[in-house]
């Protein structure tokens, strides 16, 4: 019964998945090149508040290291046309007893191809099925227009609260 428990409230076995474009998995140690090839970009570091800028081999070794714990879990997203390059991340964190949050970057190069939503909607499924009592939530800035964009076409709706981070705004996923 212990085990059960503790796998059921951790993030730490989160499998891959593949969706119509994308092969998505937990970034392991041998990603922390490209997951700083990719991050190192003022878009990103400045969007996305815990990383630092310039983001460094160390930060994404230390980033990837975060999973260890089992209350937060990065999965990168490739493009399954060849030998392409990590285009995207998905972060999934454990809040207390009753939510998952999911965060996400997209790379420049890949911005604006639905490749967001394809990857964000896959991890949506994957963690409602392993979590279906929490809620699942997000956090964003009202004024990072293709972001809420996004979170609102997936189904989330704003809480009327303000976020745990400096200008964001709390959104709840609605619905199964």
């Amino acid at each position: 019964m212990l085990f059960r428990r503790a796998r059921r409230d951790s993030l730490s076995d989160l499998p891959g998945l593949e969706t119509a474009r994308l092969s998505i998995a937990p970034l392991t140690a041998g990603d922390a090149r490209a997951l700083r090839d990719l991050t190192d970009d003022p878009a990103i570091t400045g969007a996305v508040d815990f990383l630092p800028s310039p983001f460094t081999l160390a930060d994404a070794e230390a980033l990837i290291g975060s999973a260890r714990h089992g209350r937060d879990r990065f999965l990168g997203a490739w493009t399954r046309e060849g030998a392409c390059p990590l285009i995207g991340v998905v972060g999934t964190h454990l809040r207390g007893e009753g939510a998952v949050e999911i965060g996400y970057w997209i790379g420049g190069g890949a911005r604006g191809q639905g490749f967001g939503a394809e990857a964000v909607s896959a991890i949506l499924g994957l963690l409602r099925g392993r979590f279906p009592r929490r809620a699942i939530m997000a956090e964003c800035r009202p004024g990072n227009v293709a972001s809420w964009g996004l979170l609102h076409r997936l189904g989330f709706r704003e809480t009327g609260s303000e976020g745990h981070r400096p200008g964001r705004r709390q959104l709840v996923l609605d619905g199964p």
